[in-house]
Formats: structure tokens, C-alpha cells, sequence
């Protein structure tokens, strides 16, 4: 082995016995707690003269307080399994049995008269429309057409004329007015039919209609006179706030006369119609029907046959338009909708 390798050992061993001798042989420090009120215990030094660290003495634990209240929670539980044996067999739940629709018997049947809807039909003799369209096989639209008998329900209860059913109270049909069933209809060359409780005994001639010379063909243009003259307060179409007026509204002094625009047969008197006040409709020939709503009084009643430029009322005050006027409306049935026209364009000028 050469001289320096020889060093190199000789150097390694020395340090070892070295670390060995300074090491201490046993804890320099008391492993015994101190008694409670005793003397301190000296300071001990550590391994290389530095004084040792004093040891703090280990603190028991301790529960951390509850911060939120602790408590059982009801709920949440699934129901107790049911067991099933063959001794208690489950069916499905039967649902509770539908009551059958009711059974319409058909009883009287109504005549249609010009201008008349199924609406109006319905209304009048308190039936709901679609019985109507079943009873009588009127398909989807319920199209109706003058002349065509509709059969009733025989629970049908007429309560009147209506401004769109005119025809007369057909034979076997309650009137609540009276509990008794209306006579049958006169025959088409006799007078309008009146209700069965106030049917005078007939001691004037019936003024006639105008003659065709000056009747308008159907559907054509309608020859009409003012039924009062005086300054137009409102005007026909879109009033704001998405209403509409389906006439024109005349201002004139109150309590003057009102007259029939054309001649016709008075269809409804009455102030059950909102909005309108006591109101008069007049159907004409050619699908033509004038109405004058608002008025102080009327001097026709239903069934009258009136003529060109004969009273049929008084201006009133109940149009809201700040002075006496009447609302006036004029309108043509298409098909089995009776469609508001402007006055102005049917009126002279």
C-alpha cells in the first residue's frame, strides 16, 4: 500500500474515534416531571456547551366546542319494504268508471230566417252550438242558409227574440216567461208572430214592406237615409287602444226623433247588448241590417214592420260622448257573418 493511501485510513479512523468520544453516554437532560411547586431544575447544556432548549409539557386534548346545534333529522327514510306472498296477490288499479255523455233528444225545429246565425240560434234558445252542429249533421263551420229547419234539443228554451235568431218561437219550445208552450208559428202569409203572453187580438191593417221597386237585389248596395242629422262625433274603424267602432256616432239635440234608415222589420229591441244601450235592429232586404244603439227611448217593439223614415225612437244621453247622440251601425251578412260597413259609404252625402 502506498504512504498516501496509508494517510488517508489513518486520517478516517481518527475522526470516527473522535465523533465516538464526545457523543455523551446518557441524556443531559431530567427525565422526571417536576413536582408542583418545586425548585426549578438547573439549566442543562446541550452536547457542545450550548444550553438546551426548555421542553414544554404536552397539553391533554381537548373536544373543540360545537359551533351549530346538533339534533336528529326526521325524514328522508324509505318506506318499510313490503313483502308480497301468494296469499295477497296485487292487481292494477282499476280507474273509477266515466259517467256516459248525455243523450240529446231532439225535439221542435226552428226555421232560419235572413241574417240569422248559428251563434244567435244557440244563444237564443240556450243550447250550446256544437249540439246544434251534431243534431244537425252542419259539419265544422256550421253553415246555415235561410228556410233550412234546425232541429232543437227538446231541453231548448226560448227567451226571446235575438238580434241574430228573428224567426218565430217554434211549436213545443218552454218560454220561461209564461212556463207554457208557445202556439205554433201563423202561416208565412200571416202577421210576424208576438210572444205568447202579450199577443194583441189584431185590429189594424199590417203596414207592408217596401215593394220591390225599391228593395236592393242580395248582396247589392242599400239605399239609406240619415236616421238623424246632425255632427259626426266619432267615426268609423280603430279608436286606440285596440278598440274599434263599428259605426259612427251622432251628436243632435236630446229627445229628437230617430228614423229608421230603410225599410224593414224590427228584430230586437232592448238594452241587453253591452255597450249599446237601448238599441234597436232593423233587418232589410238584401242581407242588410241597420242598428241604432243609445237611444232616450224606442217606439217600435219586436215584429214591427217599419218603413223609410219612420220614428223608431229618441236620442239619448248614454254614449259617453260628452252630449246627446245615438251609435249607428250598419251591416251586410256574408255568408253567416253579419260584417260592419262604414256608414259614411252607404249614406247620402
Amino acid at each position: 500500500m502506498s504512504g498516501g493511501m496509508r494517510a488517508v485510513v489513518i486520517l478516517a479512523a481518527s475522526l470516527s474515534a473522535a465523533a465516538c468520544m464526545t457523543y455523551p453516554s446518557e441524556p443531559q437532560y431530567s427525565t422526571r416531571p417536576v413536582p408542583a411547586g418545586g425548585a426549578q431544575p438547573q439549566a442543562q447544556q446541550g452536547p457542545y456547551g450550548q444550553p438546551a432548549q426548555p421542553q414544554t409539557p404536552a397539553q391533554p386534548y381537548q373536544q373543540p366546542p360545537a359551533t351549530a346545534p346538533v339534533g336528529s333529522i326526521d325524514g328522508g327514510a324509505l318506506p318499510p319494504p313490503v313483502s308480497v306472498t301468494p296469499a295477497q296477490p296485487t292487481y292494477p288499479a282499476t280507474p273509477a268508471p266515466s259517467s256516459p255523455p248525455a243523450v240529446v233528444t231532439p225535439g221542435a225545429a226552428y226555421v232560419i230566417q235572413p241574417g240569422d246565425t248559428i251563434s244567435g240560434v244557440g244563444r237564443r234558445f240556450q243550447t250550446p252550438v256544437q249540439t246544434l252542429i251534431d243534431l244537425n249533421g252542419l259539419g265544422p263551420r256550421g253553415a246555415i242558409t235561410s228556410g233550412q229547419r234546425i232541429i232543437l234539443p227538446d231541453s231548448a228554451v226560448d227567451t226571446g227574440r235575438d238580434p241574430y235568431a228573428t224567426g218565430p218561437s217554434p211549436a213545443g219550445v218552454l218560454v220561461p216567461n209564461s212556463g207554457v208552450v208557445p202556439p205554433p208559428p201563423p202561416p208565412p202569409s200571416g202577421n210576424p208572430a208576438l210572444p205568447a203572453q202579450t199577443r194583441p187580438v189584431q185590429t189594424r191593417p199590417v203596414e207592408s214592406a217596401p215593394g220591390p221597386a225599391t228593395t236592393p237585389v242580395a248582396g247589392g248596395p242599400i239605399a239609406l237615409q240619415w236616421p238623424v242629422r246632425g255632427d259626426i262625433l266619432r267615426r268609423f274603424g280603430p279608436v286606440g287602444m285596440g278598440e274599434r267602432n263599428n259605426g259612427i256616432n251622432i251628436g243632435a239635440s236630446a229627445g229628437a226623433s230617430v228614423v229608421a234608415a230603410a225599410g224593414g222589420r224590427v228584430a230586437y229591441v232592448g238594452d241587453d247588448l253591452v255597450g249599446q244601450g237601448l238599441t234597436v235592429l232593423i233587418v232589410h232586404n238584401g242581407g242588410w241590417r241597420t242598428v241604432y244603439g243609445h237611444l232616450g227611448s224606442a217606439t217600435v217593439k219586436d215584429g214591427d214592420d217599419v218603413r223609410a223614415g219612420q220614428q223608431i225612437g229618441t236620442v239619448g244621453l248614454t254614449a259617453g260622448d260628452g252630449r246627446p247622440s245615438i251609435h249607428f251601425e250598419t251591416r251586410q251578412m256574408r255568408g253567416d257573418d253579419p260584417v260592419a260597413v262604414d256608414p259614411l259609404s252607404v249614406l247620402p252625402r
